[in-house]
């Protein structure tokens, strides 16, 4: 799984205030970079996937995610905004960074869970979230997931 994620699908600075300005915003980047034709779709599934239970996590990141026919390949794409964002997280804190996980049904629920999982297990290395929150340029961040993609 390594280079799943290149520096360009990295968003700095991003003035996104709450989870659904997120979305929207991780939506329309979906179509623009071809991974998907559709960002109503897009956005839709995203919803209807923090309907079922936050995706916020702790420390100031969260995983926003979907599984969708309207998917052209596996996707991540890394958010981190400009200033705090409002979204529900198991430790009540603002998201600082969201890491988006867009995968094909056709790939199946292993896939889906598989990159859940990784990524779930780097938010747990304060040293991966330090790096993460500290970096300033996005090919330092697609290093640092990459990396933790490999492992």
């Amino acid at each position: 799984m390594s280079e799943i994620l290149e520096a360009s699908h990295v968003y700095l600075d991003n003035p996104a205030k709450t989870v659904d300005e997120a979305l929207e915003f991780i939506s329309q980047k979906a179509v623009e970079l071809g991974f998907a034709s559709d960002a109503q779709a897009v956005l839709d599934a995203l919803k209807a996937r923090e309907n079922e239970g936050t995706t916020g996590m702790m420390e100031g990141f969260a995983i926003p995610h979907a599984k969708l026919d309207n998917f052209s390949k596996v996707a991540v794409m890394v958010v981190k905004f400009a200033g705090d964002v409002e979204w529900e997280t198991m430790d009540k804190k603002p998201i600082k960074v969201a890491i988006a996980l867009l995968v094909p049904n056709a790939e199946g629920a292993a896939t889906h869970l598989q990159l859940l999982s990784k990524v779930a297990v780097m938010l747990m290395d304060e040293g991966f979230r330090s790096s993460v929150l500290d970096a300033s340029d996005e090919a330092t961040i697609a290093d640092v997931i990459n990396a933790g993609f490999e492992k």
